[in-house]
């Protein structure tokens, strides 16, 4: 009986089963096993013309997964850089474009320094420190009192959306001198700042706008004339 077609004993085919896990790593998983076994045949090929049209099939082979982007230049680089980060660097072909190294892909960008700010109150946020800074810094006159007062205005706003209840404007005076370090003193000032009740209107309204998107209107019925409705009438 001829090899081929001899029956498999079960026991041996369980035996010889390949688990992933037993496996090696796949590099790039989104081009499956089987590719990256085909370049690994293509590594150890000694022959370099045959090796360099291996690797153009395989690049032809992996631009089939992207058919609209094969031609494209930028993407080709592409192709050619994940295969030889596939082959492990062991693939030597010659590539259109620079090689990448190994080297290279291991570095680690710089760490990004993002501005950590610890405010002691933190309902006034950040652009409220900016701007009692940039107070700070002007010159003595009816822009800086303006320019104090608003801050003012706007700090006893942050925190009414903080506080439901109310505050008293001695307090907000108070944190003004803290958070400037008593550059800008508005405690012993008879400032009177926008009433309670209109900020918390204005809180309530800015609210009301940043809704979730596409939330349906209720519309009246006040407008809408009702009545009979006509008959169907043929034409």
């Amino acid at each position: 009986m001829i090899e081929k077609y001899k029956k498999e004993n079960a026991n041996d085919v369980v035996f010889n089963l390949e688990y992933n896990s037993e496996r090696e790593h796949l590099i790039i998983p989104e081009y499956g096993r089987h590719l990256q076994k085909l370049i690994e045949q293509a590594s150890s090929i000694e022959d370099d013309v045959e090796r360099n049209k291996a690797a153009k099939y395989i690049i032809q082979v992996m631009g089939s997964l992207n058919p609209h982007l094969r031609d494209v230049p930028d993407f080709q680089h592409k192709l050619w850089d994940q295969l030889f980060i596939m082959s492990d660097f062991k693939l030597a072909a010659d590539s259109p474009y620079p090689i990448p190294s190994r080297e290279v892909l291991q570095l680690k960008p710089d760490v990004l320094k993002y501005p950590q700010n610890y405010p002691k109150y933190r309902y006034y946020g950040n652009n409220i420190k900016y701007m009692i800074d940039v107070a700070n810094k002007w010159e003595e006159g009816e822009m800086k009192s303006a320019l104090v007062k608003v801050i003012a205005n706007h700090m006893k706003k942050s925190y009414l959306s903080w506080n439901k209840d109310t505050v008293k404007d001695d307090v907000i005076f108070e944190h003004l001198y803290e958070l400037s370090d008593g550059k800008l003193n508005l405690l012993q000032s008879s400032e009177e700042l926008l009433n309670t009740t209109d900020l918390l209107r204005t809180n309530k309204r800015v609210s009301n706008k940043i809704g979730p998107a596409g939330q349906p209107k209720i519309q009246s019925n006040k407008n809408n004339k009702i009545g009979k409705p006509k008959p169907f009438q043929k034409k």
